[in-house]
């Protein structure tokens, strides 16, 4: 699939206030600084859809960007940075865990796993909660240019050790580099093929 328009709706932190969930949709999410504003703009092949930023928390909102008016993709803060007050982290999680347990129209979500660090306690512990709540989504491993091939292959073998403590499969997996546009390809075809099952139900 390739990514034709891509256009902002709306931010808010009221998942009623969303768009109409008429079209399937995809979250994006991971701790700060994971990268995940750069995927966003390498996925839509716009430099400045998602606003980067060099501050921990920078986005603070739900943002949701319709694609190719068949799909929206929706950029959500970040979970487990130390640089807002704790009311405001606080009041992140509230809204964060209403749209992610009672969005109807959220497919699947996409948690961001920076590929330098072996797994973080915040990101593990992210995953398993949206386990238990039976929210669907996939494992994307960013940066993946920045380290070499026996790194990259010893801290995705501790994922596995560490998930498959609690999980009896994991769930699909992407390695993507921002930079060389590594990995966006598959991501949109993942999302072009759950599109088409999404319509024919």
């Amino acid at each position: 699939m390739k990514v034709k328009d891509a256009k902002f709706v709306m931010s808010n932190t009221d998942y009623t206030k969303c768009p109409e969930p008429n079209m399937p949709e995809y979250a994006f999410i991971g701790r700060s600084n994971v990268g995940k504003s750069s995927l966003i703009n390498a996925l839509t092949n716009r430099k400045s859809l998602a606003k980067t930023s060099g501050k921990p928390g920078k986005t603070q909102l739900i943002n949701h960007f319709k694609i190719n008016n068949d799909w929206y993709l929706v950029d959500l803060p970040g979970y487990g940075y130390a640089s807002v007050s704790k009311t405001m982290r606080a009041e992140f999680q509230i809204f964060l865990r209403d749209y992610l347990v009672k969005r109807e129209n959220l497919i699947c979500t996409f948690v961001l796993l920076d590929s330098r660090l072996e797994p973080q306690k915040v990101d593990v512990e992210f995953m398993q909660w949206m386990g238990e709540k039976a929210i669907p989504f996939v494992m994307v491993f960013t940066k993946t240019d920045k380290l070499n091939s026996h790194t990259l292959l010893k801290n995705m073998k501790r994922y596995e050790e560490i998930m498959l403590e609690s999980w009896e499969e994991l769930p699909p997996r992407f390695y993507t580099s921002s930079t060389k546009k590594t990995g966006t390809e598959e991501i949109l075809e993942f999302v072009g093929a759950t599109n088409e099952d999404y319509h024919k139900k």
